[in-house]
């Protein structure tokens, strides 16, 4: 079994789209999803399954549209990939706290990015780094790919990194 997070789209975030992080665990559970758990209350999944990525993102988008009744987007990484985000951090010696990934489906591109001030972007595999500096409270950067991506910062991907890690058997 491969230990797994599906990282979901704007959840819990502001009030909109809320998803108890229980009832998520408890879906992902009837779905036969192993060691189902989640991690903070931001719409991350940790689980361990046999499936791959594109049959998993299918299948936990389709039960929470049935369960939920909207469409949540989410996006798969498994405790391997989410271990080479870490390392691959341009910036490991700034907070964690500082620094996202912007986790993407396909090749990441910086393409119309607006209102770049004092943050410095970096493009990974299939995401994009973000060094908010002094932080993103005051930031007006526009990252377009971020429509249809969710991001995390280094401190929340390394703590999936060890619990999906955890998983895998």
């Amino acid at each position: 079994m491969t230990g797994w997070a599906a990282l979901l789209r704007a959840v819990n975030v502001g009030g909109n789209n809320k998803i108890p992080m229980a009832d998520l665990a408890a879906m992902a559970t009837r779905l036969g999803l192993g060691g189902a758990r989640t991690y903070i209350a931001s719409g991350n999944l940790i689980f361990a399954s046999d499936l791959g990525e594109d049959a998993l993102r299918t299948m936990i988008e389709q039960a929470i549209a049935a369960q939920w009744g909207k469409p949540i987007g989410v996006l798969v990484r498994s405790a391997a990939e989410l271990a080479e985000v870490t390392a691959r951090n341009p910036w490991p010696d700034r907070p964690g706290n500082r620094v996202v990934a912007l986790f993407t489906d396909g090749v990441p591109s910086l393409e119309g990015v607006r209102h770049q001030a004092g943050e410095v972007l970096a493009l990974g595999k299939r995401e994009i780094y973000a060094d908010y500096g002094e932080g993103m409270a005051s930031s007006k950067l526009v990252i377009p790919a971020a429509k249809a991506g969710t991001a995390r910062n280094m401190n929340t991907v390394r703590k999936l990194a060890e619990l999906a890690g955890d998983l895998d058997s």
